[in-house]
């Protein structure tokens, strides 16, 4: 008969295997750019916050969260094809998404999606709109 802890851990791993198909939809158009820092970068996101996001570039994503706040994610290194495909997955066996974890760039072309680069996240910094 399994122990507690297994039970335990088969419930951290099949939120791990849940998060897994996580693939956040980017935005059809990437918006004009009237962002600016708005406070200290953080490490971590809460990933029931995260409404969608927006890839600018090989290195840029905004996440939206409910309420319209918005984090920049500046990759420390560019991904390559993330601009340009504008999805991406990720896996974490935890509730937050942080600048410890790693994105996996979904290509299409053919049938379903391929996994493309693997990157490490940065920090969250969060942004506010500029007035027009």
């Amino acid at each position: 008969m399994p122990s507690h802890n297994s039970y335990r851990r088969l419930a951290s791993l099949a939120l791990g295997a849940a998060l897994i198909c996580s693939a956040l939809p980017a935005g059809a158009k990437t918006k004009p750019d009237n962002l600016v820092p708005a406070g200290d970068p953080v490490d971590c996101v809460q990933i029931v916050n995260i409404r969608n996001s927006d890839v600018r570039d090989d290195r840029t994503i905004d996440f939206v969260m409910n309420g319209g706040k918005v984090y920049r994610n500046t990759l420390p290194n560019s991904c390559p094809s993330l601009g340009f495909e504008k999805r991406f997955t990720y896996a974490t066996s935890l509730s937050q998404l942080c600048s410890v974890d790693i994105i996996t760039v979904l290509q299409g072309g053919g049938p379903g999606l391929m996994r493309g680069a693997s990157c490490g996240l940065g920090q969250f910094q969060p942004m506010q709109k500029t007035a027009k």
